[in-house]
């Protein structure tokens, strides 16, 4: 059943579409922050192993978020881990057991999320008429820019 919600069809396949990059890079940011879990070492081992599950724990949230607020505009999310590879504005790194290269990674990424969300809120919201999906990634948006702090403090 067509979801009847106040936004256009055409305008509707368009969040749909810019809201399923975003899974992918959440997906691809999950995907990294749990490898670096897995494989971090080093004097403070136990504090950043638990550090970098606190934020996976964190985006396992907002993935499950993003792809039910796609479906609720009518679409579907996608799912296929091809399809995020495709669609993700971030770049698989190379295996690193070095903290200060997973941080800085980890940093970049949350970073440009954050940049990426930024530009997309007056498109939502203006372009779009979606005000709900804008108010969504404003606050998004702030998560990130608080978990870059988070990682720029240990980058000192």
């Amino acid at each position: 059943m067509k979801a009847n919600i106040g936004i256009t069809d055409k305008n509707a396949q368009a969040v749909a579409e810019k809201m399923n990059r975003l899974l992918a890079d959440e997906f691809v940011l999950y995907t990294k922050t749990r490898n670096y879990h897995w494989n971090v070492e080093g004097e403070n081992f136990m504090e950043m192993h638990k550090f970098y599950e606190g934020i996976y724990e964190e985006l396992d949230e907002v993935i499950d978020e993003v792809a039910e607020r796609i479906r609720a505009i009518g679409h579907y999310s996608q799912g296929r881990l091809k399809d995020f590879l495709k669609m993700t504005n971030l770049e698989e790194e190379e295996y690193t057991n070095d903290q200060k290269k997973q941080l800085k990674n980890l940093l970049d990424d949350h970073e440009a999320i954050a940049r990426y969300l930024r530009n997309d809120i007056s498109t939502f919201s203006d372009k779009y008429k979606d005000l709900g999906n804008a108010d969504y990634i404003t606050g998004l948006m702030e998560k990130h820019e608080k978990w870059a702090w988070f990682i720029r403090s240990y980058l000192k």
